[in-house]
């Protein structure tokens, strides 16, 4: 197993690709501390998973209830060796159109959050002197996308985070890295008209969307020790769609 023993922070772990990253978490041997703010979502998949599958309510956007809920996993679980920061939501519209409160609620959540939940984590981290932060970023974040000016903007700027932070925790010997997905089913595609899903599947190169199992491949691997030389790195999952 290849995270045998591992304690990993997932966030946005109730649903989507969260939850398929935790599963597969724990199927490679790691214990996985489950925060979601839906705390609904996040029982009903621990009667699925089972005791592996720690959940806590955590609000990424609230720096206060970040840090004690990350002080409170460490408390229980005795250390912390991954943080998968993959919490985010969307609010898609023209500029000219998008109200302020939109803009602000996905900065606050897809960008602060992760300022929010790495902050608690990393000093734990670097007392071990060791651990991996992986990031969720995404193509709209290289290359930008009509109608997600909130979006893109959280999702370059981790980009920036994720490269500083390598450089800033490498001589605790923590590994942080990206990955960008493109196009994935997920709960947050759902409501996609059907039309512009075969657009986007017209511009993919592999002619099809990812699953959500793409993507906690990429955050397995990059978690593991195989990937123990790479770092400040970002990971497209995208069927080809940017190169």
């Amino acid at each position: 197993m290849r995270l045998k023993g591992k304690v990993a922070i997932i966030t946005g772990a109730a649903s989507g690709i969260g939850l398929e990253t935790s599963k597969l978490f724990i199927k490679e041997g790691s214990i996985v501390a489950a925060c979601d703010y839906n705390e609904e979502a996040l029982q009903k998949a621990k009667s699925e998973i089972g005791d592996a599958y720690r959940i806590y309510k955590m609000d990424v956007s609230k720096h206060d209830e970040v840090k004690t809920i990350v002080d409170k996993i460490f408390s229980d679980l005795g250390r912390i060796d991954i943080l998968v920061n993959n919490a985010g939501i969307t609010r898609d519209n023209f500029l000219v159109r998008m109200p302020e409160s939109d803009f602000d609620a996905v900065i606050s959540i897809n960008l602060k959050g992760i300022y929010n939940v790495t902050q608690a984590v990393v000093t734990y981290m670097m007392n071990q002197r060791n651990g991996v932060i992986l990031n969720a970023s995404s193509v709209v974040g290289i290359y930008g996308n009509i109608g997600q000016t909130n979006y893109a903007a959280a999702k370059a700027g981790l980009i920036g985070m994720t490269k500083t932070w390598a450089k800033e925790f490498a001589r605790y010997s923590i590994r942080v890295n990206a990955v960008a997905p493109g196009f994935i089913k997920t709960p947050m595609t759902e409501s996609v008209p059907e039309k512009v899903i075969e657009q986007m599947k017209t511009k993919t190169p592999l002619g099809k969307m990812g699953e959500a199992i793409d993507v906690a491949n990429a955050y397995l691997f990059l978690a593991s020790d195989e990937a123990n030389y790479i770092t400040g790195q970002v990971l497209g999952v995208d069927g080809g769609l940017v190169f």
